[in-house]
């Protein structure tokens, strides 16, 4: 799959439309953040092309791509799947929300205090934060985000979970200079498969998530 500004509007657009219908479906004000994951993550992909059409470097597009990918998503995830969980669910959520806390809040930290840049590499772009100890930063990342989807209740929501984590790994094998950018978008496009999550949600409102 490659890349462009035109990829990235289609494919945003599309997804932040399913977003919609997400958000639209559900009925208990508790799966709102969780319905609305491909929604942000659509919007996600249209920043980018954005920064496409920038040509990349260290722009206000930049800065948004970033601040949605690391410390907001970083917080978001855990933080929906927790108020999406049935009570006798959450405690095994502990580790991944406090995971995405000290995550996110380092992550906004560095990226208030350093320029965040980005580098159009043929088809894929490289952003550049310059963590200090950048293997500590991934790993409590993909502890929050991945993490917490695989300890979800719903069967739904634990596939879109390996999903992710597969693509985790092919992205970080194919894409290494490239991983957070060619990871968001298949993780944007693997949230596609909340739209069932959502459709459930509406005749089963006491279901778990």
């Amino acid at each position: 799959m490659c890349w462009s500004a035109t990829a990235d509007l289609t494919a945003g657009v599309c997804i932040s439309a399913i977003g919609a219908v997400c958000v639209a479906r559900v009925r208990r004000a508790r799966d709102l953040p969780l319905a609305a994951l491909p929604l942000l993550l659509g919007a996600h992909q249209i920043v980018e092309a954005v920064v496409w059409n920038s040509g990349g470097g260290a722009g206000p597009a930049t800065t948004a791509w970033a601040v949605i990918a690391i410390p907001l998503l970083a917080l978001w995830v855990p933080l929906a799947v927790l108020a999406a969980s049935p009570p006798g669910a959450r405690r095994r959520l502990a580790v991944s929300v406090a995971s995405g806390l000290a995550t996110s809040a380092a992550l906004s930290y560095y990226l208030a205090t350093r320029e965040v840049t980005a580098d159009i590499r043929g088809h894929t772009i490289g952003y550049a934060v310059h963590l200090p100890r950048p293997a500590i930063a991934v790993a409590g990342y993909l502890l929050a985000t991945i993490g917490a989807l695989l300890l979800a209740a719903d069967r739904t929501v634990r596939l879109l979970g390996v999903l992710i984590a597969v693509g985790a790994v092919i992205c970080a094998v194919i894409w290494r200079m490239e991983f957070v950018s060619t990871w968001c978008a298949f993780a944007a496009l693997a949230s596609l498969v909340m739209l069932g999550w959502a459709w459930r949600r509406k005749g089963a409102p006491g279901s778990a998530a």
